[in-house]
C-alpha cells in the first residue's frame, strides 16, 4: 500500500515520467544526516565494528559522503537513512549519477499523551509538520523541515518552560491558559523552522548555509557543543583531506533572557567554531575544538560581526589577545578508542579557562573553568546483536560556560549550548539498547549530583550560566570554589521505553514510556515524579526530558 500512494505521488508532480524509479541517486555528498540519537547510534556501531580512516564519528549531523561506504545490510537498520524517495529522476542515463534530481518528502507528527501520576495531571502534545530535501546532482542538496503544535508537559518541564520562556529544543513558548476542567498544565504552542543548503563540488570539500543544530562528541551528553538549545542560522566550511576533517563555521545566537518573548528585544550575539578530527588509525582519533562567543547588540551599542573572527585557522586566540578582547573564548579536545571491534572509549576535555598554577595549588580559584567527560560503549554485548551498553561520566566545575558579561555566556535562546544542567555538577549516565526488527526496548539511568544557585538571587555559584561570574560570594569570591558548591541538588532519573516501528522508512513508531525522577536537596525539598505517555511519533530530532 505504501509503495502504491508513493506511486501515485510521484506521477502527480512529474506527470508522463516513464521511469519514476528507475535511478537513485547513490549517496548524495552534500546531505545531512538527521541529528537522531536512535538513527545515529546504528551508524556509530557500525563503524565500531568495521572502522575506517574517513569516518569522523564526533562531529554531527554527518555529511554524506563521510558515510557513502555505510553498507545498510550490514547493520540491518533500514529506517536509518530513511529511503522513502517520492520522486527520483534519472533526467539524462549519461554520463552516470549526472543530471539526476532525488526528492524526499517526510511527514513529521508528533501525537503523545501522558499522566503525571504525582500532580495526577494528564499531558499532552499534537505537532505536525514536513521535511522535505532535494538531491540534485550528488553535490548539492536542499533541505527544510518546519513543525509547530501544541503542548503540555509534566511538572518538572513544565517549571522550567514557565521560569525561561522556552520549549525545550523548539525555542519559544507561547502560553495559552490553564486547564482546569481537564486537570491539566498549562499548553503552550511552538513552532520550528530548520533547514539548510549543502553544495560538495568534490568529495573532500563542502559548504552550507542554513539553521540547524550541531553536536561535537562521542557520548550522550556534550561538554563542547550539543543539541539541547534550538536551531540557529550557521555558515559552515568541512574539509576531508587524508585523515582529517577540518570544520569551521559562523552562527548567529540569541540573548533573550530580558525579552519576555518580545523578538524586538532580542539581544544578538555571535559564535565562531573550529574543529579539527584527526583520525590517527582506524580505531583511533583525536580532535581539538575551539569557539569564541561575542555580544552584538547592547544597550550602548551595535556591534554586529567581528570580521576579525572570519579566521578560518584553528587556534586563533592570539587574535583575541591582540584585539584587548574581554569575548568568551573555550578551547576543549576529544578522543575515541575503538577496540576489538566491539567496545568505543571516548571522552572529552572542556577547558574555558586554564591557569596551570592555580589549578596545581589546589586552592579552588574561581576561574579554574574546566570540564571532563569519560564513557565507554559495548555493541552487540554479550553476543546479543543489536543490544548496546553505554556508560558515561561527566564533570563541570563551577563557572564554566558563562561570562561576567550574561549575554556572552555559552547560551542561545536561554538554554545552554553544551550541557544542560549548565555547571558544577558530576553526573553518571547508564544506557541500555535493544532492538529486534520492528521492536525497540531501551533503558536510561541517570545520577547527578548538583550544586544549584539559590532561586531569585543574584548572587552566582556557579551553576546558572547565565548569571554573571563576577557576582560570585564575597567571602570567598576567588578562592576556596569546588564542584557542588550552592544548594546540594540530587537528581536521579530513570526511563524504560519501547518502541515498534509501524513504518520504519518514514520513522513512524509508536512508543510508550515510563520516566521516573528524583529531585531533592539539602533544604528539605524531595519531590518524586513518576510520569508515564504513549504516542505515535516519527521525530527526526533529538528531544530531551533529563534535565
Amino acid at each position: 500500500m505504501k509503495n502504491i500512494l508513493i506511486l501515485i505521488f510521484s506521477v502527480f508532480l512529474l506527470p508522463g515520467v516513464n521511469e519514476v524509479f528507475a535511478q537513485t541517486i547513490p549517496g548524495a555528498l552534500s546531505k545531512n544526516s538527521f541529528l537522531n540519537n536512535d538513527i545515529l547510534n546504528p551508524v556509530d556501531d557500525y563503524y565500531i565494528k568495521h572502522p575506517n580512516y574517513t569516518f569522523h564519528s564526533s562531529l554531527k549531523p554527518y555529511i554524506g559522503v563521510s558515510v557513502n561506504d555505510l553498507n545498510e545490510l550490514d547493520i540491518q537498520y533500514k529506517h536509518m537513512k530513511l529511503h522513502n524517495y517520492f520522486l527520483s529522476k534519472n533526467v539524462c542515463d549519461t554520463p552516470k549519477y549526472k543530471k539526476i534530481l532525488a526528492l524526499q518528502i517526510l511527514p513529521q507528527i508528533n501525537i503523545e499523551q501522558g499522566y503525571d501520576m504525582l500532580y495526577k495531571r494528564n499531558v499532552n502534545e499534537t505537532s505536525g509538520g514536513l521535511y522535505i530535501r532535494a538531491d540534485v546532482n550528488r553535490k548539492l542538496s536542499i533541505a527544510a523541515q518546519y513543525i509547530a503544535g501544541y503542548i503540555s508537559t509534566p511538572n518538572f518541564t513544565d517549571t522550567l518552560i514557565e521560569s525561561y520562556g522556552i520549549v525545550p529544543g523548539m525555542g519559544i513558548a507561547y502560553s495559552d491558559t490553564k486547564d482546569t476542567l481537564n486537570n491539566a498544565f498549562r499548553k503552550y504552542s511552538f513552532n520550528n523552522f530548520s533547514g539548510y543548503l549543502s553544495y560538495s563540488p568534490k568529495n573532500f570539500i563542502n559548504f552550507q548555509i542554513g539553521k540547524d543544530k550541531h553536536f561535537i562528541g562521542d557520548g550522550y551528553r556534550s561538554l563542547l557543543l550539543s543539541d539541547v538549545a534550538t536551531n540557529y542560522p550557521y555558515f559552515k566550511t568541512t574539509l576531508n583531506i587524508w585523515h582529517l576533517q577540518y570544520s569551521v563555521w559562523y552562527s548567529w545566537f540569541y540573548d533573550v533572557g530580558a525579552s519576555n518573548g518580545i523578538k524586538q528585544d532580542f539581544k544578538n550575539k555571535f559564535g565562531t567554531f573550529h574543529y579539527l578530527s584527526w583520525n590517527a588509525t582506524k580505531n583511533l582519533n583525536f580532535s581539538l575544538f575551539e569557539n569564541i562567543m561575542w555580544q552584538g547588540t547592547d544597550t550602548t551599542r551595535n556591534r554586529g560581526f567581528d570580521a576579525n573572527y572570519l579566521n578560518p585557522v584553528i587556534f586563533f586566540r592570539p587574535v583575541e589577545y591582540s584585539l584587548g578582547s574581554s569575548d568568551n573564548a573555550m578551547l576543549g579536545f576529544n578522543f575515541k578508542a575503538n577496540i576489538a571491534k566491539r567496545f568505543k572509549l571516548y571522552g572529552q576535555v572542556a577547558i574555558d579557562e586554564f591557569y596551570l598554577k592555580e589549578i596545581r595549588s589546589g586552592n579552588g580559584w574561581w576561574a579554574n573553568k574546566q570540564g571532563f567527560q569519560l564513557g565507554a560503549k559495548y555493541v552487540d554485548a554479550f553476543g546479543i546483536k543489536k543490544l548496546s551498553l553505554q556508560g558515561e561520566f561527566n564533570y563541570v566545575r563551577p563557572y564554566t560556560y558563562s561570562h561576567g558579561s550574561p549575554q556572552q555566556s555559552y547560551t542561545h535562546y536561554n538554554q545552554p549550548l553544551a550541557h544542560p544542567f549548565g555547571a558544577n555538577f558530576k553526573e553518571t549516565i547508564g544506557i541500555l539498547s535493544y532492538r529486534h526488527h520492528r521492536y525497540r526496548l531501551d533503558g536510561k539511568l541517570i545520577y547527578a549530583e548538583i550544586g544549584k544557585d539559590t532561586t531569585g538571587s543574584d548572587i552566582s555559584m556557579g551553576q546558572n550560566i547565565f548569571l554573571s561570574y563576577t557576582q560570585r560570594p564575597k567571602y570567598d569570591k576567588d578562592l576556596g570554589h569546588y564542584t557542588g558548591q550552592g544548594v546540594k541538588t540530587t537528581f536521579i532519573q530513570a526511563e524504560l521505553r519501547y518502541t515498534f516501528y509501524i513504518i520504519a522508512d518514514w520513522n513512524l513508531r509508536f512508543e510508550a514510556g515510563l520516566i521516573q525522577r528524583v529531585y531533592k536537596n539539602e533544604k528539605g525539598f524531595d519531590r518524586q515524579t513518576p510520569f508515564i505517555y504513549a504516542g505515535i511519533k516519527t521525530n527526526l530530532y533529538n528531544s530531551y526530558r533529563d534535565f
